[in-house]
């Protein structure tokens, strides 16, 4: 296994990264810094998938969703600038390690993570924010399969939901 390029300290120490990887880069960084716009959403494949403890998207449109909500819900969200990200070309995958820090009425929620990004043919078609860097609950990973559906549908309901209430992915009108 070749061995994988590493960067640190956001955009401080991007050499080792391929163009690809710097160039998805900053529009998920933008998601997750509540600065999303249309433009940001170009990096994924028409049918990627998003998938956190919470939800899980299919297609971009449910992708849109589910970043356009994070304002909604918290007053602050972003990605602390000391980041790490490895690439591992070979397999299509983009990792970034981080702390994710939001404000949720009036209080402060600091919570590492690991974003894994799937690449094929230059867009991300799997894209798994992993909260304490745990594993997602699904029936393949817990005890009980019948838990693990149980999570799934949650997270399934939860995307269906925040869908709708947030315009079937529409994106925000701009500021004129």
């Amino acid at each position: 296994m070749a061995d994988p390029s590493a960067a640190t300290k956001g955009d401080a120490t991007q050499d080792g990264l391929s163009q690809l990887a710097r160039s998805i880069l900053p529009h998920i960084l933008n998601l997750y810094n509540c600065k999303a716009n249309a433009a940001d959403f170009d990096v994924y494949a028409s049918n990627a998938t998003f998938e956190d403890p919470l939800m899980r998207a299919n297609g971009v449109p449910q992708i849109k969703s589910a970043f356009y909500s994070i304002p909604k819900v918290f007053s602050e969200g972003r990605i602390s600038d000391d980041y790490s990200v490895v690439e591992e070309p070979e397999n299509g995958e983009i990792r970034i390690d981080n702390v994710q820090h939001y404000k949720f009425l009036g209080r402060q929620i600091d919570m590492p993570s690991l974003i894994k990004l799937k690449v094929e043919n230059g867009k991300v078609i799997s894209h798994q924010d992993l909260w304490h860097k745990q594993p997602l609950k699904s029936r393949d990973t817990v005890k009980l399969p019948l838990v693990g559906r149980l999570a799934e549908s949650v997270r399934r309901g939860n995307m269906m939901i925040t869908h709708l209430l947030m315009g079937c992915g529409k994106d925000p009108a701009t500021a004129a």
